[in-house]
């Protein structure tokens, strides 16, 4: 009996399945059956889920189209219809054509999208996965992909797909070939009239503009009257051009843009590192926001500020991955101080402990009320370093952040900061930020690029980035040493500046980029240190990290605070560059020296207003939730960025380290980095102005790159390791020089000799002790200097015997 009607039923059941999964995939509007079709679709076909709907009408259309004459009638009728059209064709072969040209073109398209669209893997997840070709689309372009490349995939694809719409219009390529040159005539043809009129229309507005119409009214007039005014054209006379700027100047922006800067590059060509693999770091599971909390808690809001006297508009709040901002326009008159005294009652009102009032929002006429999520999302680094952002950023010092309120991947780039200070309370997150931004750098850049110094105070936070070929030195756990690595880039950001100096270039991008073209030479003859033909290389970047400034101020707080202001005032141009962090926000560690010079500040919760105030010079990170919750300020802006810190998990660390470590198994300590007898110092010569006054030094044979790699600069290319220092019997090459100083000034101080000496806190201390051992100075006397013993008669005395 349904017989008759069962292209209808086939027909009309196709259209509504296309409407279902339109509202499905298109508006989400089918609830959890409509979360669970988007979700399927999305793994098996993709990208191509987007086309299913319009596909499924258009299948109904055409069934309920052919079955419209039904029954036995319309049966006989269509048969005669073929015999006269001379078509052997019955419905059993046309719904095979059907089928496999659809089936054909849905494997081209899928594939093609997996190919071009990131190439996930089944581990990647429903979203990874949805943004692609599904898994059909995996199954068809991985094969190809891993043979033919991404070119030979998308050309056998693209074959596939015409040979299927050939087979479903049960047409031949000759017919589609006149079909698209149909198509594409009329396109010609108004492209080159427009063209013509453009030309016209130039050419009648410049040549009135040969008479100045100031000097011959009539001129003007016969002009006027001449000039032909189209009559379909409603638009306005052009302005007629000056005389002496003829229309060619448009010349300049047509040039191609220029090319990326050798420094900008994230991999240099002919490197012979392989950066690992974005396998390495896992991602976050997407999560569904529950669009009718959200609205509700929006509605409690208003209510709250309503009952206070307070009317406001509630406008599209913005979810975050820790905290909704609901924006909100207030009403006439009313001041955003009465806003802002609220606060209080508002936290109460949305049962938080405490909310940040953004009044107003930046290049926004509302006030924006920032709430924490009670279910807050955990943002990996896998999926900031996976981002839109992030494959546009090139340069090698841009680390990963986090992500805004917004949901957008935050990335800074540490040459333009140039350097960052991190605080916050204990727990806040800084060691996480920290990780994220060292696990960045070994993720996007190499050691040709980039070299670290690692100051741990801690001792238990930066042993796992130990013998990765990126570091100058192991982790520097000591105080006292970590003085002297803050010292050492002092001396090298001198010698770097000797340098430029030497070739004649203002930074180091130009003289890497010169490098890189081969401009920099040595002069016929000259050598370096050791005697070698000088060869002058690129140099990296140097990023001292230091996770503890509190406990380094505590032992030597001169020298910390006199090397970090020299490196912040003038480090830049040379490529060093500082991220220090520390959990005690107070002025005698964050000095106004410090403060003055460190223009980035990025903000962890903190306990007081005072101390927000003395990271971010204004309020706000006491309104912080913690757990990677930060407020960044960036060098140029006074308005704080509120960010959700990464999270990279240990394992994830020590696999990248691991990678590195691979492929540089000896790793090369340079020990100037951290000692105190550190070339330059007075009385030596090493590879501090020796060598800048000669260049780079040459790189050894064994360095810490991969066997087949070229050019890469290791620990001896920044500078050389101080040479053996001629000791005398009493341990150091100073001591008489100190001898006669602490004699003739009469003043036992180890400051003094760090002054005039010019060594660090660590080695004045120990010459201060073979004074006292020798007699020539007392005991400690705690803060104040000590006795000197001897005249300056004594000290020539000894001296002759």
């Amino acid at each position: 009996m349904l017989g008759r009607h069962a292209d209808d039923i086939w027909g009309l059941g196709a259209v509504v399945a296309g409407l279902l999964v339109a509202g499905s995939v298109w508006v989400s509007a089918m609830g959890p059956v409509g979360e669970a079709i988007d979700k399927i679709l999305a793994w098996s076909l993709g990208l191509v889920r987007w086309l299913a709907p319009a596909v499924l009408v258009w299948i109904g259309v055409m069934l309920v189209r052919g079955g419209g004459r039904s029954g036995r009638a319309g049966a006989v009728e269509k048969a005669e219809e073929a015999e006269k059209a001379g078509e052997g064709e019955d419905g059993s072969e046309r719904w095979a054509r059907a089928l496999m040209g659809s089936g054909m073109m849905l494997l081209a398209f899928t594939g093609i999208a997996h190919v071009l669209r990131g190439r996930p893997g089944l581990d990647a997840g429903v979203e990874n996965l949805g943004a692609a070709g599904g898994t059909v689309g995996m199954a068809v372009g991985g094969p190809l992909h891993a043979y033919i490349a991404v070119f030979g995939a998308v050309l056998v694809l693209a074959f596939l797909g015409a040979v299927g719409l050939m087979v479903l219009t049960a047409s031949s390529a000759q017919t589609a070939a006149r079909a698209a040159v149909a198509v594409v005539r009329p396109v010609g043809r108004l492209f080159r009239l427009g063209v013509q009129h453009l030309f016209r229309d130039v050419g009648g507005a410049r040549r009135p503009a040969s008479v100045d119409p100031a000097l011959d009214p009539r001129a003007a007039t016969a002009a006027t009257v001449a000039r032909p005014e189209p009559a379909a054209e409603p638009r306005p006379d052009p302005k007629p051009p000056a005389p002496a700027k003829p229309p060619a100047p448009a010349k300049p922006p047509a040039k191609p843009p220029a090319p990326v800067p050798a420094e900008a590059v994230a991999v240099p060509a002919g490197s012979g590192w392989k950066l690992p693999s974005p396998d390495l770091l896992s991602s976050t599971e997407s999560r569904q926001i529950d669009q009718a909390e959200v609205s509700e808690r929006g509605l409690l809001l208003r209510d709250t500020l309503a009952k206070f006297g307070v009317p406001t508009t509630l406008l599209e709040p913005v979810v975050g991955p820790t905290v909704t901002r609901f924006v909100l326009e207030l009403g006439e008159g009313i001041k955003v101080s009465k806003l802002e005294s609220l606060r209080k009652d508002i936290a109460l009102a949305m049962a938080s402990p405490d909310v940040r009032i953004l009044a107003p929002i930046p290049g926004q006429r509302a006030v924006g009320v920032e709430v924490p999520n009670v279910d807050r999302e955990v943002v990996k680094l896998g999926d900031i370093l996976r981002s839109a952002e992030a494959r546009a950023a090139r340069h090698p010092l841009e680390v990963a952040v986090g992500r805004d309120i917004n949901g957008r991947a935050v990335l800074m780039n540490l040459a333009q900061m140039p350097h960052i200070l991190i605080a916050g309370a204990t727990g806040a997150g800084k060691s996480s930020c920290l990780n994220s931004a060292i696990t960045s750098i070994l993720m996007r850049s190499t050691p040709d690029q980039v070299r670290m110094i690692l100051v741990d105070p801690k001792r238990v936070e930066m042993g796992q980035y130990d013998r990765a070929p990126h570091l100058l030195t192991a982790p520097v756990t000591d105080p006292r040493q970590a003085a002297n690595a803050l010292a050492w880039a002092v001396r090298e950001m001198d010698r770097r500046y000797d340098l430029l100096s030497k070739v004649g270039f203002r930074d180091m991008a130009g003289y890497n980029a010169a490098v890189a073209r081969g401009e920099v030479k040595a002069k016929l003859g000259e050598t370096g240190p050791d005697g070698e033909p000088l060869k002058y290389r690129s140099l990296p970047f140097v990023l001292v990290v230091v996770d503890e400034l509190s406990d380094l101020m505590m032992v030597a707080a001169r020298d910390v605070e006199e090397s970090i202001a020299r490196i912040a005032q003038m480090a830049r141009a040379v490529g060093i560059h500082l991220i220090i962090a520390t959990q005690r926000p107070s002025v005698d560690v964050i000095t106004g020296v410090i403060k003055a010079n460190v223009p980035a500040r990025l903000a962890f919760a903190v306990s007081s207003l005072t101390d927000s105030r003395v990271i971010l010079d204004q309020a706000g990170a006491e309104r912080l939730v913690g757990r990677g919750d930060m407020l960044l300020l960036g060098p140029t802006s006074s308005a704080p960025h509120r960010i959700q810190g990464s999270w990279v998990d240990e394992a994830e660390v020590r696999a990248v380290v691991k990678h590195w470590t691979a492929q540089a198994p000896e790793f090369r300590e340079d020990r100037s980095v951290s000692s105190a007898s550190a070339p330059g110092a007075a009385g030596q010569s090493g590879s501090g102005a020796g060598a800048s006054a000669a260049g780079p030094v040459p790189a050894p044979d064994a360095r810490p790159s991969p066997a087949n790699a070229g050019g890469g600069p290791d620990a001896s290319d920044i500078t050389a390791a101080p040479p053996p220092a001629s000791a005398d019997d009493d341990g150091d090459d100073l001591l008489e020089e100190a001898m006669e100083l602490v004699v003739e000034t009469r003043l036992g101080s180890t400051s003094m000799l760090q002054r005039r000496l010019r060594v660090g806190f660590a080695r004045a201390g120990r010459i201060m002790d073979l004074l006292e051992q020798r007699g020539v100075v007392g005991p400690s006397l705690g803060s104040k200097a000590r006795e000197v013993l001897i005249t300056p008669e004594e000290l020539a005395d000894r001296r002759d015997r």
